[in-house]
């Protein structure tokens, strides 16, 4: 199964179902998804940009890195 990739254009309330530690990813880019227990609604870009974020480019790659499977054993 092809995971759905990660955009701009993915809503917060998706992108934390998709990449479990998404929250502490983007924490580390001053971008907080989480408030209250609960998602941001809005999109990537739409959180990025509220926070003078310009370039998602870094952002998506260290999402995508997180949401692959663990390889430690």
């Amino acid at each position: 199964m092809t995971a759905t990739p990660i955009s701009g254009d993915t809503a917060v309330e998706d992108l934390v179902r998709m990449v479990p530690r998404a929250p502490a990813v983007l924490r580390a880019w001053g971008l907080v998804c989480i408030q209250c227990g609960e998602p941001v609604w809005g999109t990537l870009a739409a959180l990025a940009a509220a926070r003078g974020v310009a370039d998602l480019g870094p952002i998506i790659a260290a999402l995508e890195q997180a949401r692959e499977p663990s390889t430690d054993a």
